[in-house]
């Protein structure tokens, strides 16, 4: 079931779902909270390194780029991974997804998670949103602007939530993180 507008609100005011800074009513759409772009930024430079994400971590994190900014510019068919502008936290029976953008990034070309968004139920911390312009004009984008909407499912209680499992990999992330994907293949070595 997919939580509405006063469901959403009342277990954000009750606690259920955490939302820092603080919460504002404004935010709350009809089946979705809008998120704001945060101002922490990573992005991949344009180059030839071949990125293997399951046994060369290196080749994750080389070639990137950071910065904490007000804004960035995204150029065409360029990528950055922003965290969204809030800590969050989901109980053991909310699971939820970040979906496309609001508005204004629909109608500049942004489009957001394009190979992820969903957020499991007991995930803590901030979520790192994939942006991508598919515009072929660069497109500028501020910290702060709402950028999109999380999506709220009330799901059956999870035997194992996010932050009860060992391998919980962004549990507590605090800025925009790349994949750690390479931890899946250390893993299934030792």
């Amino acid at each position: 079931m997919i939580l509405v507008d006063w469901q959403i609100e009342d277990r954000i005011r009750r606690g259920h779902i955490r939302v820092d800074p603080p919460f504002e009513p404004s935010l709350i759409q009809p089946n979705s909270l809008d998120i704001r772009l945060g101002s922490h930024f990573v992005w991949y430079v344009p180059g030839e390194t071949v990125i293997d994400p399951p046994y060369d971590r290196e080749t994750v994190c080389r070639e990137t780029e950071e910065t904490v900014a007000d804004s960035i510019v995204l150029t065409p068919a360029g990528s950055s991974s922003p965290r969204r502008s809030s800590r969050s936290s989901s109980p053991p029976t909310t699971s939820w997804r970040a979906s496309r953008g609001r508005a204004a990034s629909r109608a500049s070309g942004v489009e957001l998670h394009q190979t992820g968004g969903w957020i499991d139920a007991g995930f803590r911390g901030t979520i790192t949103l994939e942006m991508c312009n598919v515009n072929s004009r660069p497109v500028k984008v501020y910290a702060g602007m709402p950028i999109g909407q999380l999506v709220f499912y009330r799901t059956d209680r999870a035997a194992r939530p996010y932050n009860m499992k060992q391998d919980a990999k962004y549990m507590d992330q605090r800025q925009a993180t790349l994949s750690r994907y390479h931890e899946n293949a250390r893993r299934a070595q030792e």
